[in-house]
């Protein structure tokens, strides 16, 4: 067995269903990134500014590097059927445990494995200052959708990506051509018109954005937008065609336990009791009034005369944050 195979059997025995290796030089399309950064488009986002120099250069951390190995773990699973109510969709990443420490753990593991076969390496998942995408699509994995998302044809796009930079020189793998064609479905769907232009997100209006990084209040103008997404957006994945029929992810962990909020549970509950609720989950991510302030944004988008109790309660009762949404939302039911 070559060297190349016998890592990639190594990554695949913890847990890893895609593996590819791309040569080392500066991160690929490092440049455009840097002009995303400096036209502000990743909004409140400060850790992408921080450690430019490494993200360009990942062989600063070690000198050694030779090869980057790219990593993906699928996650998907079919959404649970709508509970009806006052329930608000949660994104398909986040419907179980946080990725960030399972695929953490893995990777530790897979680091000390590599240093026992006399491999150097360093990395990590989307913690790190890597551009995973830019090393996924050079190492073949698959190809950068218009949606800014890392497609793996006949597998689709939901996937958690992962990069380990190794001492060992590996062959690199093709790369493969882009699959996107004149199809624009994922540009045309997004509700808040987020996408500059092909592959050019603009996070100061994308749903997730709102619902899972800023803390402060959501713009006015895009409220009524935001649908029933609680937390994060799948619409521009989800349309699309390579999307059809991905595989399930044999992850349990993954499992979708989560797809479905109950958001009057998430305005009456208090902030100790729903952070404790969402333990080793990504829900914990917006913080507790995040999570009221964007349950009150999707109840005002429902009509549903039943939002209006709860919405009165968090209007009189909560933050200044919160009890703002709360009447924005109260405005949109006439009540």
């Amino acid at each position: 067995m070559s060297q190349r195979d016998r890592i990639v059997t190594l990554a695949q025995s913890h847990g890893f269903q895609h593996v590819q290796f791309a040569t080392m030089g500066p991160t690929p399309h490092f440049e455009a990134f840097a002009k995303w950064i400096t036209a502000g488009h990743h909004g409140c986002m400060e850790y992408l500014e921080r450690n430019q120099e490494l993200r360009a250069k990942p062989q600063i951390r070690l000198d050694s590097v030779r090869t980057a190995m790219v990593l993906a773990m699928e996650y998907n699973h079919n959404r649970p059927p709508d509970p009806g109510g006052l329930t608000g969709k949660v994104a398909a990443y986040a419907w179980g445990r946080d990725y960030h420490n399972l695929i953490g753990k893995r990777l530790k593991k897979l680091k000390s494995s590599l240093r026992e076969l006399g491999i150097e390496n360093w990395g990590g998942v989307d913690t790190a200052p890597i551009l995973e995408r830019s090393w996924a699509t050079e190492a073949g994995l698959g190809f950068n959708g218009k949606n800014n998302v890392q497609i793996i044809p006949a597998h689709g796009s939901y996937m958690f990506l992962a990069v380990l930079f190794l001492s060992a020189e590996l062959p690199a793998d093709p790369l493969l051509p882009d699959h996107c064609g004149t199809c624009s479905r994922c540009l045309d769907i997004c509700p808040t018109n987020a996408f500059v232009k092909d592959r050019i997100l603009d996070a100061r209006r994308c749903i997730a954005y709102w619902t899972i990084e800023d803390k402060g209040p959501i713009p006015i103008a895009l409220r009524s937008q935001f649908g029933r997404w609680f937390f994060g957006c799948d619409d521009c994945q989800n349309i699309c065609p390579h999307n059809v029929a991905p595989p399930d992810s044999a992850e349990p962990d993954f499992a979708p336990r989560n797809a479905w909020i109950d958001l009057e549970e998430i305005l009456a509950a208090s902030p100790e009791a729903l952070m404790e609720r969402f333990i080793g989950t990504p829900l914990r991510r917006p913080g507790a009034e995040g999570l009221k302030r964007n349950a009150c944004v999707v109840l005002g988008n429902m009509g549903l005369d039943a939002a209006i109790h709860p919405l009165r309660r968090a209007a009189d009762g909560a933050s200044d944050l919160v009890s703002e949404h709360a009447r924005w939302a109260l405005e949109q039911l006439g009540g």
